[in-house]
């Protein structure tokens, strides 16, 4: 019985690792390879920091990097506001309950269907592709993100602590913005996290609505890995897996109850 419970723990840890294998090899190959001197897949020769000096000096590669910060920040930007106007609705006693719905179609349709119908969306309404309708269609997708959370965290409030502001004197507005919001600040910097990671990776949005004027970071190395894969992508990718792993560790680091589904 004791042997067999061993064998049962020792398959658990290999497959443990296999999983864990699967996931982190091809990343920390990338890793290793971004220092190499010659381009891969040749064999490894020395270490050096060419790649990330040719890295600095891209002058296209950062426009497109700007850009999709810009997205990011506009579209989470967006997607945070107009869930603290649905909440505030709510708040007064609007019944969105029937709508709430909606939001989850952003997470429940595929993507590519989600870009195809945005896309036929600004040709039916004869909007030029660029980057506004970029930001609007990494909003719709943010909003799927933003709205079931924080309205999530907005149901579990104690309702004792805004009925004792309105009891003490505070307007609904007062009592929204003084006791409410600083409540739902936890959800809210979640979900604005989210978003902006969400937002900053996305290619199938970006590759549908951004149209011939507009390059992000996805569709810049799309263009570059056309033409054989370069060590400046290794580099990039390093320093990107450096930054989403600091914004994966904040998001981690928030103490919330929030369920997101």
């Amino acid at each position: 019985m004791l042997k067999s419970s061993q064998i049962a723990k020792t398959a658990k840890l290999i497959s443990l690792a296999t999983v864990y294998l699967f996931l982190y090899v091809p990343i920390i190959i990338l890793l290793v390879f971004s220092f190499n001197s010659e381009p891969f897949p040749a064999p490894w020769q020395k270490f050096t920091f060419k790649w990330y000096h040719e890295l600095v000096d891209s002058f296209y590669l950062w426009k497109a990097f700007c850009t999709s910060l810009l997205v990011a920040f506009c579209s989470t930007a967006i997607s945070l506001i107009m869930g603290i106007f649905l909440i505030f609705y709510a708040a007064q006693g609007g019944k969105i309950g029937r709508i709430f719905s909606l939001f989850y179609g952003s997470m429940v349709i595929p993507e590519t269907v989600l870009a195809v119908s945005l896309l036929s969306f600004f040709s039916w309404m004869e909007i030029q592709l660029g980057l506004t309708t970029l930001i609007v269609s990494h909003t719709v997708l943010g909003l799927g993100f933003v709205i079931p959370i924080v309205y999530a965290r907005f149901l579990e409030l104690d309702k004792k602590l805004t009925e004792a502001s309105l009891v003490l004197g505070a307007t609904p507005n007062q009592t929204f913005f003084k006791v409410t919001l600083p409540m739902l600040a936890p959800s809210l910097i979640t979900s604005a996290l989210l978003v902006f990671i969400i937002s900053f990776d996305d290619f199938i949005l970006s590759y549908f609505c951004a149209g011939s004027t507009t390059q992000t970071l996805s569709l810049y190395i799309l263009s570059m890995i056309r033409t054989g894969v370069t060590p400046v992508v290794n580099a990039l990718s390093s320093l990107l897996l450096f930054l989403s792993s600091l914004l994966v560790l904040v998001f981690f680091q928030l103490k919330t109850r929030t369920r997101i589904f």
